[in-house]
């Protein structure tokens, strides 16, 4: 039953309130809508999609997948949030957690 619990609270929307304070404690992420975002400025086309390629095992892992827009050869945008609870969870910020820590 707590595995359940903590699943259960992995994946409740969070509030405004809640989204602004867990946003203060990421650098450089912020809110758009319904998600969370970050852009991240590799140094080139190649290791723009290697960082991407190191985002994956952890999106699997997690079973929580961002959506990921390469752009202009070497910016690479990440938009996190929940569908299945229509909005920000608390996976959004430990995913975002750990995309950092690859960065």
């Amino acid at each position: 039953m707590r595995a359940e619990a903590t699943i259960a609270t992995a994946l409740s929307k969070l509030s405004d309130t809640e989204i602004a304070q867990k946003l203060s404690a990421l650098k450089g992420w912020q809110r758009e809508g319904e998600a969370i975002t970050k852009e991240f400025v590799r140094s080139g086309f190649t290791d723009a999609t290697q960082f991407i390629a190191k985002l994956a095992p952890i999106a699997d892992a997690m079973d929580h997948h961002p959506d990921v827009q390469l752009y202009r050869y070497k910016r690479v945008k990440i938009l996190l949030t929940t569908h299945s609870a229509g909005g920000i969870t608390q996976n959004d910020f430990d995913l975002a957690a750990k995309i950092d820590a690859v960065a």
